[in-house]
């Protein structure tokens, strides 16, 4: 199905970074932006159904991003592959990194990957990557006192059969503030919100986090927002206002400058 032996495939851009002029405090991270699968990967031999779903990526996260990145004039680094590709929100030796299934969708092309070409997915998605955020948060310690860095992510209404009631999700690890201070005020959105729902750092979803910001000492948080909310143009641009009103006013509760508009 592909080739594993490492130099030999070509991944093309994995990631992208928008930079905003360097007038905003944060870094924004969005690790599941794409459900795209490079062309020297074939398909993964995934059904049509399991390529668009929520397993490979975060449906509505990137044009979440973006809009909170052009209302804090905060540069923006996201992901151009699919998860399934590679997780970069997870350690790289990590099992999950490179699922062979994911929920209920199985992934033949990750079934036995070989040593090597695991190294290859590494080397030409998960290092860039995270080489882009460490770029970026260099860039805004040299300009900042306090840096923040805000991860956004989306998760689905339904997982294994089971419904979900939350709709924002704000995930913590060792730092709570900012993730505290935004659900003081997320009852202004009308959303069922809640701290580390519908994962949490047992999960293992905060390897973004804790490499860029806790080793750091940045304020911090991950965001979730159930995909049902964000799936139209229509939802992002509702979704859109509130979301930033809770993350600029958690940010002044903090006392920290959230830069952007108002």
């Amino acid at each position: 199905m592909h080739n594993d032996i490492p130099g030999t495939q070509d991944f093309g851009r994995p990631v992208e970074t928008i930079d905003r002029g360097g007038a905003g405090g944060m870094v924004l991270v969005c690790e599941h932006a794409s459900c795209t699968i490079p062309a020297a990967l074939g398909d993964l031999g995934l059904t049509e159904a399991a390529a668009r779903s929520h397993a490979a990526w975060d449906i509505g996260a990137l044009a979440l991003a973006r809009g909170l990145s052009e209302a804090f004039a905060a540069p923006l680094v996201a992901a151009r592959l699919s998860r399934l590709v590679l997780d970069c929100n997870r350690p790289p030796d990590a099992p999950d990194a490179i699922p062979a299934q994911s929920e209920v969708f199985e992934v033949p092309g990750n079934a036995d990957l070989s040593a090597a070409g695991r190294a290859t997915r590494v080397a030409q998605v998960y290092d860039p990557f995270h080489a882009a955020v460490a770029a970026a948060c260099d860039r805004l310690a040299a300009r900042t006192p306090a840096p923040v860095l805000v991860t956004v992510h989306s998760f689905t209404p339904v997982y294994r059969g089971t419904p979900r009631s939350v709709q924002l999700g704000l995930l913590h690890g060792q730092d709570d503030r900012l993730a505290r201070a935004m659900l003081e005020r997320a009852s202004e959105t009308g959303w069922q919100s809640a701290l580390n729902q519908p994962y949490g750092p047992a999960d293992g979803v905060l390897h973004t986090i804790d490499r860029h910001a806790t080793a750091r000492g940045w304020v911090n948080v991950m965001i979730e927002l159930r995909n049902d909310l964000i799936d139209t143009p229509e939802g992002i641009a509702a979704a859109l206002p509130r979301l930033t009103r809770v993350l600029r006013a958690g940010l002044v509760d903090l006392g920290i400058d959230a830069g952007g508009g108002s």
